[in-house]
């Protein structure tokens, strides 16, 4: 295990030693390497988008298994799962007026569970609640979404109202996740569930931007036609790689540290 260990632990070092940008180089060259090693496995890219509400889920139950089993929110924020179930309550309400199927199924589940992490922080496990921790203004990310979405949204034939919503959820999913990151950032500590969950939070970011970057790719960019004209298109894949990217350092950190062995991450200053 430890020879096996060795070349890990040289190539993590290595990693930490270069300088920021070529940090960030390594991570688009290793996010491309990625698309296109899907891009050959996975025959039909709509699976990706099912695989990235399958990941979220399992993340969500690892979140509902440490509420339940150690009656704690320790280090969780709840204004995250707040933003979380404003863009699913929103999302799913363009669904029904738009464009109802599966994924609203989905959709409906994932808002149910949200609710009940919410219901559980707020009420049942208070005590624990990092109230001081979870100091991440909301109006940070509602206002310039909602400003965002009055002026850039789909041009499809739809009422004018629920296309702007429909633009509002995509740009608020985008960055749902900064309280969260906010808290961690403030504790330097992850105990492994909270840890476990947004790293699948991570994984379903980046299979869901592969999914759009690739349908793109397949139909020879008519799919960004078909989303309508002017910003719009353009902005829907911008939103999905954002989520992908503010998720990305954490992520490196949590496989550096489930590599090294260590049940608890530490996160070093300015990560998140």
């Amino acid at each position: 295990m430890r020879v096996q260990q060795r070349p890990i632990r040289a190539l993590s070092m290595w990693v930490r030693r270069q300088p920021p940008k070529v940090k960030a180089f390594l991570g688009v060259v290793s996010g491309m390497a990625a698309l296109v090693l899907l891009r050959f496995i996975v025959h039909d890219h709509d699976n990706l988008f099912v695989a990235a509400e399958a990941v979220h889920s399992i993340g969500i139950s690892v979140l509902i298994y440490k509420l339940i089993k150690e009656k704690t929110c320790a280090g969780l924020s709840l204004k995250s799962q707040e933003l979380t179930a404003i863009f699913l309550a929103v999302r799913l309400y363009c669904s029904f007026v738009m464009e109802y199927d599966i994924h609203t199924l989905l959709d409906l589940a994932t808002l149910a569970t949200t609710l009940w992490v919410i219901y559980m922080i707020r009420f049942k496990l208070k005590s624990s609640y990092m109230e001081d921790k979870d100091n991440f203004a909301l109006y940070y990310v509602l206002a310039p979404c909602a400003a965002l979405a009055l002026f850039i949204h789909p041009s499809t034939s739809h009422n004018l109202v629920n296309r702007i919503f429909w633009a509002f959820c995509v740009y608020l999913e985008a960055v749902s996740v900064l309280p969260q990151l906010r808290v961690m950032q403030n504790t330097k500590i992850v105990e492994p569930f909270t840890a476990h969950y947004v790293f699948a939070l991570g994984v379903a970011r980046f299979l869901s931007c592969a999914h759009w970057v690739l349908q793109v790719l397949d139909s020879r960019g008519h799919l960004l036609v078909a989303l309508g004209y002017g910003l719009w298109p353009s902005m829907v894949l911008i939103s999905e790689i954002v989520q992908t990217f503010i998720l990305a350092d954490f992520c490196y950190y949590y496989i550096k540290s489930v590599f090294g062995g260590q049940l608890v991450l530490r996160l070093p200053s300015g990560v998140v």
